[in-house]
């Protein structure tokens, strides 16, 4: 989807070089529709410029700082040299995810997918998300929880529920942490293997999108192993789980210690 009106001063925007000159360059703005930006030679690169060609080519996709838009006119002013490469790879990845979630909204809602209900999708979406990307990613990562504040019915939410899951890659991050289980009582054992098992929890107490795994280490010492979205999903995630065996062993007269590094080297 193409904004239909204009960019604001100061915002980065991605646009292919259509033309050059010898006083500077046009761009065609990729995110704005029929719009198209003029960047002066002096805004092309620092230094003194002897050919403009030297640092931009006709067809090459570029990252440009809006300096001043003059509607009456039609006319924005742009600059390429006032971009550095962090802004610009970051804009760049900005606008692949922006192409990725207009791909996956045809997905979705059919080819046929008509500007109007595009509109109605994506408005209901912008009014949660920052973007479009980040409510297919919350979709795919939480299902319908993750949408059940967006003002569409079930029938779309369920189209970008089932879309996110087939077509969005994940991040995930891995923590680690440990937990001390002693149980002096002559049952002993059989308590810790309940507390491990309540460290693992069910499908209550683990949300689907976590992935979480208690192993041995050498007792009284257990391993926690986490997968999850973020690491504060993560990090919280971790902290329960031990809780959870803490919890089920000092309930059974033993004791538990959570510590995110081990007490003894692997041996």
């Amino acid at each position: 989807m193409k904004y239909s009106g204009w960019p604001e001063t100061g915002e980065l925007v991605v646009g292919e070089v259509d033309e050059i000159t010898d006083f500077g360059v046009f761009v065609d703005l990729d995110e704005y529709e029929n719009k198209r930006g003029l960047c002066h030679i002096s805004e092309v690169a620092s230094g003194w410029i002897k050919n403009v060609r030297d640092h931009v080519n006709v067809g090459q996709t570029v990252v440009a700082k809006v300096l001043d838009v003059d509607e009456s006119s039609q006319q924005i002013d742009l600059s390429i040299k006032d971009v550095n490469e962090h802004q610009r790879k970051d804009k760049i990845q900005e606008w692949k995810n922006q192409q990725k979630a207009d791909n996956w909204m045809e997905v979705a809602f059919g080819e046929d997918l008509t500007d109007e209900r595009y509109r109605e999708v994506a408005n209901a979406l912008l009014a949660e998300f920052e973007s479009l990307y980040d409510g297919f990613e919350a979709a795919a990562i939480h299902g319908t929880d993750a949408l059940e504040d967006v003002d569409l019915d079930d029938d779309a939410i369920e189209a970008i529920v089932q879309t996110a899951r087939e077509n969005v890659s994940v991040p995930y991050v891995n923590v680690t942490g440990y937990v001390d289980l002693r149980c002096p009582t002559g049952d002993g054992v059989d308590r810790i293997k309940e507390a491990l098992q309540a460290a693992e929890g069910d499908d209550d107490s683990v949300p689907e999108e976590i992935e979480l795994e208690v192993t041995y280490v050498g007792a009284p010492e257990y391993r926690i192993q986490v997968r999850a979205p973020d690491y504060k999903t993560a990090e919280d995630a971790l902290e329960t789980a031990a809780g959870r065996a803490s919890d089920s062993i000092v309930a059974d007269g033993g004791t538990g210690e959570y510590h995110r590094e081990r007490h003894e080297d692997d041996e």
